[in-house]
Protein backbone atom coordinates (compact mmCIF):
# COMPACT_ATOMS: atom_id res chain seq x y z
CA UNK A 1 0.00 0.00 0.00
CA UNK A 2 1.49 3.32 -1.06
CA UNK A 3 1.38 6.07 1.56
CA UNK A 4 2.91 9.50 1.98
CA UNK A 5 4.29 10.18 5.45
CA UNK A 6 5.24 13.70 6.48
CA UNK A 7 7.18 14.66 9.60
CA UNK A 8 7.31 18.21 10.98
CA UNK A 9 7.92 20.31 14.06
CA UNK A 10 11.32 18.71 14.57
CA UNK A 11 10.28 15.07 14.11
CA UNK A 12 12.00 15.03 10.73
CA UNK A 13 15.32 15.09 12.63
CA UNK A 14 14.57 11.55 13.80
CA UNK A 15 14.30 10.45 10.14
CA UNK A 16 17.66 11.78 8.90
CA UNK A 17 16.11 15.25 8.35
CA UNK A 18 13.81 13.98 5.58
CA UNK A 19 10.35 15.55 5.90
CA UNK A 20 8.39 13.62 3.26
CA UNK A 21 8.58 9.86 2.74
CA UNK A 22 6.74 8.02 -0.03
CA UNK A 23 6.55 4.47 1.31
CA UNK A 24 5.06 1.13 0.43
CA UNK A 25 3.75 -0.78 3.46
CA UNK A 26 2.48 -4.35 3.18
CA UNK A 27 -0.91 -4.65 4.93
CA UNK A 28 -0.29 -8.41 5.30
CA UNK A 29 2.13 -7.52 8.11
CA UNK A 30 -1.01 -6.50 10.03
CA UNK A 31 -2.44 -9.99 9.61
CA UNK A 32 -4.94 -9.12 6.89
CA UNK A 33 -5.73 -6.90 3.95
CA UNK A 34 -6.28 -3.73 6.02
CA UNK A 35 -3.56 -1.51 7.44
CA UNK A 36 -4.22 0.26 10.74
CA UNK A 37 -2.41 3.20 12.27
CA UNK A 38 -1.13 0.93 15.03
CA UNK A 39 0.67 -1.22 12.47
CA UNK A 40 1.88 1.81 10.56
CA UNK A 41 3.45 3.27 13.70
CA UNK A 42 5.29 0.00 14.35
CA UNK A 43 6.49 0.02 10.73
CA UNK A 44 7.66 3.65 11.05
CA UNK A 45 9.58 2.86 14.24
CA UNK A 46 11.34 -0.07 12.55
CA UNK A 47 11.95 1.41 9.09
CA UNK A 48 12.12 5.21 9.28
CA UNK A 49 13.13 6.36 12.76
CA UNK A 50 16.92 6.34 12.78
CA UNK A 51 17.55 7.72 16.25
CA UNK A 52 15.76 8.34 19.55
CA UNK A 53 12.48 6.49 18.83
CA UNK A 54 11.35 7.43 22.35
CA UNK A 55 10.96 11.01 21.09
CA UNK A 56 8.32 9.80 18.61
CA UNK A 57 6.57 6.90 20.32
CA UNK A 58 5.48 5.87 23.78
CA UNK A 59 4.33 2.25 23.92
CA UNK A 60 2.29 1.46 20.79
CA UNK A 61 1.25 5.05 20.10
CA UNK A 62 2.80 8.45 19.47
CA UNK A 63 4.04 10.46 22.41
CA UNK A 64 1.80 13.12 23.91
CA UNK A 65 2.40 16.34 21.98
CA UNK A 66 2.54 14.69 18.55
CA UNK A 67 -0.35 15.73 16.31
CA UNK A 68 -1.37 13.05 13.81
CA UNK A 69 -3.36 13.92 10.70
CA UNK A 70 -4.72 11.39 8.20
CA UNK A 71 -5.67 13.16 4.98
CA UNK A 72 -5.74 16.49 6.88
CA UNK A 73 -8.12 15.10 9.53
CA UNK A 74 -7.10 14.72 13.18
CA UNK A 75 -6.77 10.99 13.85
CA UNK A 76 -8.69 11.42 17.11
CA UNK A 77 -11.80 11.82 14.95
CA UNK A 78 -11.18 8.62 13.01
CA UNK A 79 -10.28 6.11 15.72
CA UNK A 80 -6.62 6.83 16.52
CA UNK A 81 -4.73 3.48 16.55
CA UNK A 82 -7.71 1.69 14.97
CA UNK A 83 -7.87 4.07 12.00
CA UNK A 84 -7.85 2.04 8.77
CA UNK A 85 -5.59 3.41 6.07
CA UNK A 86 -6.29 3.32 2.35
CA UNK A 87 -4.07 3.42 -0.72
CA UNK A 88 -2.39 6.83 -1.26
CA UNK A 89 -3.40 8.22 2.14
CA UNK A 90 -1.27 11.05 3.52
CA UNK A 91 -0.29 10.76 7.19
CA UNK A 92 1.29 13.77 8.87
CA UNK A 93 3.11 13.75 12.22
CA UNK A 94 3.79 17.16 13.80
CA UNK A 95 5.45 17.76 17.15
CA UNK A 96 3.69 20.50 19.07
CA UNK A 97 6.44 20.56 21.70
CA UNK A 98 9.42 22.82 21.15
CA UNK A 99 12.48 23.30 23.28
CA UNK A 100 13.51 26.71 24.42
Amino acid sequence: MQLTLEFGGGLELLCESVKIHNVNVDPAEDGGDKLTMKSLLAWVRTNLIKERPEMFMKGDSVRPGVLVLVNDCDWELSGQLDTTLEEKDVVVFISTLHGG
